[in-house]
């Protein structure tokens, strides 16, 4: 078990309700799902430029944040947060949608590049790319052109319903990624 635990977790997405129901908001999904769970709820946060909550996981307490800058710009609330709470990035959870991944799948992983994602892409313009990542499958549209499209457009019934239930599973092995017991979480995210 690692020393390391994490005490901010991050939904991207992007404001507003033309956006609530669309793929690229599943971060938000994410935190929405969790702060409900633990019957709290978000509040505008201007100093960290984003909706932001405090809920315990476990023996752990921990920050929710949805940035309200939009995707393109997420960066900066991460930061904010970070450096007014003091949070070490690697006790950064960021959820994210995902295109290489089928929906329906979840995915843990430490680091790495930001594979296209405007979100991560701006995070990693504000601080160092070694925050913990929990990636949640929406398909891929199949081509490159339709990205921007697919994305942004509302997603069907059947999706929604894959969408949640990884997102239900991810909330249900959070006590162990919150208490830093990455690998453990990884054996069981993985292997379904």
């Amino acid at each position: 078990m690692s020393d390391q635990t994490i005490k901010l977790i991050v939904g991207l997405g992007n404001p507003g309700v033309k956006y609530t129901k669309t793929r690229h908001n599943a971060g938000f999904w994410f935190v929405e799902a969790l702060a409900y769970s633990c019957r709290q709820s978000f509040r505008m946060e201007t100093k960290f430029s984003g909706e932001a909550c405090k809920v315990d996981v476990g023996d752990n307490t921990v920050w929710l944040l949805k940035p309200t800058t939009f995707m393109n710009k997420s960066g900066l609330a991460v930061k904010q947060i970070a450096s007014f709470y003091k949070i070490p990035v690697q006790s950064i959870l960021v959820v994210h949608d995902e295109l290489d991944l089928p929906a329906g799948t979840v995915r843990l992983k430490q680091a790495g590049g930001h594979g296209g994602h405007n979100g991560l892409r701006d995070i990693h313009a504000h601080m160092t790319n070694s925050y913990w990542r929990l990636r949640i499958g929406i398909d891929h549209p199949g081509d490159r052109s339709q990205v921007v499209d697919y994305v942004l457009s509302t997603i069907g019934r059947d999706d929604e319903i894959s969408l949640n239930n990884s997102i239900d599973r991810a909330i249900a092995e959070l006590d162990m990624i919150v208490a830093g017991d990455f690998q453990k979480a990884m054996n069981r995210l993985h292997s379904e």
